[in-house]
């Protein structure tokens, strides 16, 4: 297997990945349209830093996210973590988690921040490496009636 960095190029490489994970398991309604655009998006902002996890020319993973300034440090924000299904629970999510912890730490982020679903698998997963969710920040949301 092999980590690279990811980037616009790499887009087409993704997609299926994207829309298969997120469909499948989600059970969401993405299509080529408005995920290759979700994925433009965040490839595309300032202090992008994403990373593909490839086998035998394969995307299996990816890992999508931006550096953000803080007043006294640097934050890594983790966006979108995918890993193929047939590839899960093998350990091949948590170490490719490990290299861009590792990776983004050298580059210079005091921290990593992100949103999950909140449900069983993401807590342990994401409670597996270390990650907690946060008491001081409480996410807001408001919609729109149509």
């Amino acid at each position: 297997m092999e980590i690279r960095e990811m980037n616009i190029k790499d887009i087409e490489l993704v997609l299926p990945l994207y829309i298969s994970y997120y469909n499948e398991e989600e059970e969401a309604c993405w299509t080529e349209q408005t995920a290759g655009k979700r994925i433009h998006q965040v490839l595309s902002m300032e202090d992008s830093y994403s990373l593909i996890l490839e086998e035998d020319n394969k995307a299996i993973g990816f890992a999508m996210g931006f550096f953000k300034q803080y007043d006294d440090i640097v934050g890594y924000t983790l966006e979108e973590l995918v890993i193929a299904k047939e590839f899960q629970n093998q350990g091949i999510g948590s170490k490719f988690l490990n290299e861009l912890e590792s990776r983004v730490k050298d580059k210079g982020a005091a921290c990593i921040e992100l949103q999950a679903v909140n449900d069983e698998m993401h807590e342990r997963y994401y409670g597996k490496a270390g990650y907690y969710t946060a008491d001081n920040f409480v996410m807001k949301s408001k919609w729109f009636e149509d």
